[in-house]
């Protein structure tokens, strides 16, 4: 499985990667996914701040790309789970080494004002 190709992502595979990342949820969403498959629900509720417009649309843009696996079981009620694919994996395992450089250089939280 390939990841969907975007205009302008050809020069680098920086570039490439970051199309493929570059909603403001994705890198949480891809990040609990890589704890184990959830339902939509609960990815609603561990990724704070996120409405389900939103989370639905980058679910489905993730899904396109090929890095999660949308799984509709035929049960009463319906339900629904979200996992990685082998290129969401890798694409996790890629990002390790930039999550831990941020954890490094993280900037001072600012001090509440008195």
């Amino acid at each position: 499985m390939t990841v969907t190709r975007r205009p302008g992502a050809d020069h680098c595979g920086i570039a490439a990667a970051m199309s493929v990342i570059d909603g403001k949820w994705k890198v949480s969403i891809l990040w609990e996914l890589s704890q184990r498959p959830r339902r939509f629900g609960e990815l609603r509720r561990l990724v704070p701040g996120v409405s389900e417009k939103v989370l639905a649309a980058q679910l489905r843009e993730l899904e396109t790309d090929g890095l999660i696996h949308r799984e509709a079981y035929d049960e009463v009620p319906p339900r629904v789970e979200y996992s990685l694919t082998p290129v969401g994996e890798d694409l996790n395992t890629a990002m390790e080494p930039l999550g831990a450089w941020g954890s490094r250089h993280r900037l001072p939280e600012t001090a509440e004002p008195a």
